[in-house]
């Protein structure tokens, strides 16, 4: 796996953990807990969206001349699962379990088919055009930056 690929899919593993702890205290009905948890997986899912749209992404398409293909549809699929994650804040004040559940599928589907493309076709695309260049750096920067 070559950097930018390896960076990227490891704070994709990193995002799923926090979304599972908060997962977990809601199934509990820990709202105090799953109220902090969802905070902070909001905060890491939006760094990481962050770091693809402010970065990644201008760099892939300077490189490729590409606006209108796979960081178009990635842009896209952020806004959808923006609104899953500003359902489930809902669903989390209303403390409503049954709610919350239906919405965190919804964003755990959406997740696991984004992030497929992106692992096994737009990373490694961006590893292809982008090598020698400084923007794997700068995405470890700003991902670990957010911690």
């Amino acid at each position: 796996m070559s950097q930018i690929t390896s960076l990227m899919t490891d704070d994709h593993r990193h995002c799923d953990e926090s979304f599972a702890r908060a997962e977990t205290a809601v199934a509990k009905g820990k709202w105090d807990d799953a109220s902090a948890a969802l905070t902070q997986f909001a905060s890491e899912l939006e760094g990481h969206f962050d770091a693809e749209e402010s970065l990644l992404f201008p760099k892939f398409e300077a490189a490729t001349g590409m606006t209108e293909g796979p960081t178009k549809v990635m842009r896209g699929e952020h806004a959808e699962m923006r609104s899953a994650l500003t359902r489930m804040r809902d669903a989390l004040a209303n403390k409503d379990k049954d709610d919350y559940a239906g919405e965190a599928e919804t964003l755990l589907i959406l997740m696991q088919q984004h992030n497929m493309k992106e692992e096994n076709i737009l990373y490694p695309m961006c590893d292809s055009h982008l090598s020698g260049t400084d923007v794997a750096n700068g995405l470890s920067e700003r991902l670990h930056a957010r911690a």
